[in-house]
């Protein structure tokens, strides 16, 4: 077989402020891959069918001196992100050809791996015929998240509310949906009104668009807060601070309206020890081990059934 093109899409330079693609990062088709000849050493070439591209991203876009939970990019190197492929040459026996792959994988259409233990993959048999995409959303890392966070940290009860930002996005919407299940008054903010209506169309008994809506104003009419999902931080966080019952719980998920401004202050945090609130950060890869498999025996059928309702936002190529 003749070598083939490998295309990939690069770091190319740090960013201040929001990442610019043709400068941040820049599309590269120049490699190629001979797949039937390239040493395999018993590992496998998978082609790459979809890649994730998730808010943590940007936080790896750093120099390479600047500390983090999650190592930086490399410049002139892809970008990684958790992706699914599907084996197409194969000298492990684990890995069989035409078996489908989950786990990191760089920004490019071939990659080669040793194994799956070593390199963090799992096989994904899809037995309830979701689309592919659908294992780097829902049923992929932003619905683990989700799901095993609010598992471990929520202590929902009956009764109770819940307020959850970027509710239109994968994991704030999974994460209405699981609380509604646990029979929560759900509050739920995003910035579009397209947002606020599919918000609603998944349960959420109050919907808002935070550009229109004052946060503070909706928290007061219909807080207080017992268990908070928080993405963005900032004036936000202080919000929900101010609003918080005794004993309730901030689930700090993400920061994102810091991400590209080099961070966001809050001022409210004396409520933390004024209203007893459990403040509590997370990621979402030392949960796996408790939660991985209860979630994919799970989860996929409630997907499929629609009981967990999801949207997408598909494009072509990298």
């Amino acid at each position: 077989m003749a070598p083939i093109r490998n295309a990939r899409t690069i770091f190319n330079s740090v960013p201040t402020g929001y990442p610019i693609p043709g400068k941040t990062t820049v599309y590269d088709d120049t490699k190629t891959i001979d797949i039937g000849n390239t040493p395999l050493n018993g590992g496998f070439v998978l082609k790459t069918l979809v890649l994730s591209v998730d808010p943590y991203l940007r936080g790896r876009m750093r120099a390479p001196n600047d500390k983090s939970y999650a190592p930086p990019f490399t410049l002139g190197e892809p970008l990684i992100s958790h992706g699914i492929g599907v084996v197409v040459r194969s000298e492990n026996a684990k890995a069989q050809v035409g078996s489908h792959v989950y786990g990191l994988m760089c920004h490019q259409e071939y990659n080669v791996f040793k194994d799956l233990e070593s390199e963090g993959l799992i096989i994904i048999e899809n037995k309830e015929g979701l689309p592919w995409s659908v294992y780097v959303g829902a049923a992929g890392m932003p619905g683990k998240t989700a799901y095993f966070a609010w598992k471990e940290y929520s202590k929902a009860k009956k009764g109770e509310v819940a307020f959850v930002t970027t509710g239109g996005g994968p994991v704030g919407s999974f994460v209405i949906q699981l609380a509604k299940l646990d029979g929560l008054k759900v509050i739920a903010s995003a910035g579009s009104d397209e947002k606020v209506a599919f918000m609603k169309s998944i349960g959420a008994d109050v919907a808002f668009n935070y550009k229109t809506m004052k946060t503070a104003e909706v928290l007061e009419k219909e807080g207080p807060v017992d268990v908070y999902w928080d993405n963005v931080g900032g004036e936000t966080l202080d919000a929900a601070l101010m609003a918080a019952n005794v004993n309730a719980r901030f689930i700090e998920c993400g920061m994102i309206s810091g991400y590209n401004t080099g961070g966001q202050p809050v001022k409210n945090l004396m409520q933390v020890i004024a209203k007893c609130i459990t403040l509590q950060g997370f990621l979402v890869g030392p949960l796996e081990t408790k939660y991985n498999t209860e979630f994919y025996a799970t989860i996929p059928k409630k997907l499929r059934s629609g009981e967990i309702k999801y949207t997408e936002e598909l494009i072509d190529g990298l």
